[in-house]
């Protein structure tokens, strides 16, 4: 298992832009376009309401530049090969040193 040791949910945070506001007669949603996604997933819907850090609603905009953030709870993901591969040559590079 690998451990989190700052106790942050693994994260993935990517760069995006607020294509369009569609307005409905329940709700406005933002259209957000997520760059690095693949093509048929790129877009998705949102309601247009957030919180800023007072508290107070607000809106996006069209054009706006944001981000979207995925976070995991550390019990639903598991290790990268390539970076448990990583992590294994340091501890035997370090044990090589130490025997010196």
């Amino acid at each position: 298992m690998v451990e989190n040791l700052n106790n942050e949910k693994p994260s993935v945070t990517l760069p995006a832009t607020v294509e369009k506001i569609i307005k409905k007669t329940d709700a406005e949603k933002a259209q957000v376009r997520i760059d690095g996604a693949d093509p048929l997933y790129r877009e998705i819907r949102i309601e247009n309401s957030l919180q800023d850090e007072n508290g107070e609603k607000v809106r996006l905009k069209e054009g706006a530049e944001v981000e979207v953030t995925v976070k995991a709870d550390p019990r639903v993901v598991i290790p990268d090969g390539d970076s448990q591969k990583r992590n294994r040559n340091k501890v035997e590079h370090t044990s090589t040193n130490e025997m010196e």
